[in-house]
């Protein structure tokens, strides 16, 4: 698994979890739990869509 998320994308991700979460549970709404994806793909700095278009946001190694 080579690592495809940069460090801006891991912080949009890590924004958007905690957005998404936040809306959950403002909302006492389930949909809440979605914020698990972006937070996950940010901790393993691999996102599996990425992969699949062999995009990047790394950068150069």
């Amino acid at each position: 698994m080579k690592k495809n998320v940069g460090t801006i994308d891991k912080v949009v991700r890590i924004i958007a979890a905690i957005i998404i979460a936040g809306l959950g549970y403002y909302y006492e709404s389930w949909w809440g739990l979605l914020a698990i994806v972006p937070l996950f793909t940010a901790f393993i700095a691999w996102c599996p869509l990425w992969a699949i278009f062999s995009f990047s946001t790394k950068g150069k190694e």
